[in-house]
């Protein structure tokens, strides 16, 4: 057992300890290209503690010389930074209901073209190191954006764990079911409750997938994380993984 400092992370260690065999985890960093001085603080962190942390890239957010940035720390360790596309412009097309930028107001051939038009932006800044990984903005998209994604040669889909599988032929699915910015009725959840949902999640077995926002992560939050991201560093019943290597194992 791993005990833990901090009271709120107690039913995930009871939870982790608990476990018939051990956790597989992985963390993926939304919205790259948004407040990326907050990325590498986050990237610094997770590289500190040897911890995996996959970035979900926007396009057309991303800037040159944080694109560098960035190329160089996936270059410098691999097993730890992975990048992947994130939608196309983190842009809602919706006019009612929950914000989507793949959502049902749009068409294949729309949607196709701006993921296309993604991965080929991304694939020229990141200089060939972009993963065949693909996170909607709002962790929403429609199964029209799953057929687009395998006729692109994308491999796996990262949306949350309350959304349906789309059961598309070729296209593995392996969302995040912790996430740090998790809200109830409307409100934030408090670090007890956010504690008590990551053992539950653990509980229900399978992968484990961890979701920061890191561009409304100021200081407080990053202290706050930190106390949970080292308590699954170096628990030994948890097995940290990149997501795209991770979605891989599960055939």
């Amino acid at each position: 057992m791993t005990p833990s400092t901090e009271r709120w992370l107690d039913p995930l260690v009871a939870a982790i300890d608990a476990a018939p065999e051990p956790v597989d985890l992985f963390f993926r960093d939304d919205d790259a290209g948004w407040e990326d001085d907050r990325l590498f603080v986050l990237l610094d962190l997770f590289g500190q503690l040897e911890l995996p942390l996959d970035v979900a890239v926007i396009p057309q957010a991303l800037e040159r010389d944080v694109a560098r940035k960035l190329l160089r720390r996936v270059e410098a360790a691999p097993e730890l930074v992975g990048v992947h596309q994130h939608g196309f412009a983190h842009t809602n097309h919706e006019r009612e209901g929950r914000k989507q930028e793949f959502g049902p107001a749009r068409g294949r051939d729309e949607q196709r073209a701006d993921i296309a038009a993604g991965r080929e932006r991304l694939g020229e800044l990141l200089d060939g190191v972009v993963e065949p990984v693909f996170t909607p903005p709002w962790n929403r998209c429609t199964a029209d954006t799953a057929a687009c994604l395998t006729e692109l040669g994308f491999e796996v889909l990262s949306r949350e764990a309350r959304a349906e599988p789309f059961g598309t032929p070729g296209l593995r699915e392996l969302p995040v079911a912790v996430d740090w910015f998790a809200k109830r009725g409307g409100e934030r959840l408090t670090l007890v409750q956010l504690g008590e949902l990551a053992a539950e999640r653990v509980r229900a077995g399978g992968p484990v997938g961890v979701m920061f926002h890191h561009a409304i992560m100021d200081p407080g939050e990053l202290r706050a994380a930190a106390g949970l991201l080292a308590l699954l560093a170096t628990h030994p019943q948890v097995r940290r993984r990149r997501l795209l290597a991770l979605a891989r194992a599960q055939d």
